[in-house]
């Protein structure tokens, strides 16, 4: 079968993220399907970008053909990241007759956060007599409504509701990383017996042929722990929805009563220089910068109590579906995750506490609560994470699911 992914942010492991396009397209290669990914040059998700000269170039990864359509560099989530959106999707557009008889895909996905790559999608699929689906990552123009407070007239909003609506019309199946849509999406045009759920992954071959952290890293968590320390990780974005003023703010109510606890902030983002600011003083806290993909099962290693906060918000009632959040019960340790979320991973496998989000004194409490279970109980929680997530979550399972459903359309 040749597929043809469209995604504005796909990255490589070398590149950086997002990485689920590269994860299923990996195991679809390996399944004996063709791939290309269609994506933009830049992309402020990725460590990297390509090096693209031409509007329009074309590169092997790892049996994955990526064609990058060139773009302009922005930064933050300004009006230089909505050139970057309308340059990607004109260079789309310009290509749409190229794309469906040099690669003749049997299925077109547009996967791209944002749903106006669907009018082209559409076209390839038209073109090429394929199947074309939505895998639906984000519930545009919903989240940037609830999350970053616009207004349903905004000319963006209204922009991205047009490609919401003429998708759910006209696609042939939405695959949704999300549990809880089928009702919002039917409500918004979506055809019965359309809808399915692929969340995301883990790939398992990332925790067999882990790779070992920096002697900088690994001295730090060493010096800790010959301290006598219990260290509470956290690894991922500092961003303002990552909510980790709450961790702080529970670690100001920890520093003087619980002297074991030490908590460990590993990553980055336009919130860490203010983080770092408001942990002034304490010495409970330490900040790191971030590690490669690769390490992470390493340095996850390294902690204690793992913790993943996240702000209020109505958004969530559609369910969560987080990458941190999997690495985590890989890890084989306990979690601390605060989301007012229905489905909540940590107590669907019964491998840590759940709590309410923006509250910094449950977050004293989980912590208080797992400190007194013996390790036994903690290494049965731990081995709960990493067998439901082996169970529901890997990337092979995920790919042949997808399969499934192209087949079935």
């Amino acid at each position: 079968m040749n597929i043809l992914l469209i995604n504005h942010y796909a990255g490589t492991l070398e590149l950086g993220m997002e990485f689920r396009p590269y994860y299923l397209a990996k195991e679809w290669v390996s399944m004996g399907h063709n791939v290309t990914i269609i994506a933009a040059s830049f992309s402020h998700l990725r460590r990297q970008n390509p090096e693209v000269i031409s509007g329009f170039q074309e590169e092997m990864i790892d049996g994955i053909r990526y064609v990058w359509i060139k773009t302009p560099t922005y930064e933050g989530n300004g009006l230089g990241r909505i050139k970057n959106m309308f340059f990607f999707l004109k260079g789309l557009s310009s290509k749409v007759k190229y794309l469906a008889n040099t690669y003749k895909p049997d299925v077109v996905i547009a996967s791209s956060t944002y749903p106006n790559d669907n009018y082209f999608a559409r076209k390839i699929s038209k073109i090429a007599n394929a199947k074309y689906i939505w895998e639906v990552n984000d519930l545009w123009p919903l989240s940037p409504m609830e999350l970053g407070g616009m207004s349903r007239f905004h000319p963006f909003i209204m922009f991205l509701k047009r490609g919401e609506l003429f998708a759910y019309k006209n696609i042939d199946a939405a695959v949704s990383l999300l549990p809880n849509t089928e009702e919002y999406m039917k409500s918004q045009g979506l055809g019965n017996n359309k809808w399915h759920y692929i969340p995301n992954g883990i790939v398992v071959e990332d925790w067999q042929n882990k790779v070992e952290v920096s002697k900088g890293y690994s001295d730090v968590f060493d010096k800790l722990h010959s301290q006598g320390k219990t260290i509470i990780g956290y690894t991922g974005g500092h961003a303002i929805s990552n909510s980790l003023n709450t961790i702080i703010d529970a670690a100001k109510m920890m520093e003087d009563s619980h002297k074991s606890i030490h908590f460990v902030f590993i990553g980055d983002g336009q919130e860490k220089q203010n983080l770092i600011k408001q942990a002034a003083g304490l010495n409970n806290i330490t900040f790191l910068a971030p590690v490669s993909k690769g390490q992470i099962p390493s340095i996850l290693e390294l902690m204690d109590i793992l913790i993943i906060t996240w702000n209020k918000s109505a958004i969530y009632r559609f369910g969560i579906s987080p990458n941190k959040i999997f690495d985590y019960m890989m890890s084989q340790k306990p979690i601390i995750h605060a989301t007012d979320a229905p489905n909540k991973f940590v107590d669907v496998a019964d491998c840590g506490i759940a709590i309410e989000p923006q509250n910094s004194l449950q977050i004293v409490d989980a912590i208080n609560e797992l400190k007194l279970k013996s390790p036994a109980e903690l290494e049965i929680m731990g081995r709960n994470g990493k067998k439901y997530i082996l169970a529901n979550h890997d990337y092979k399972v995920l790919a042949a699911n997808f399969i499934n459903i192209i087949n079935n359309i």
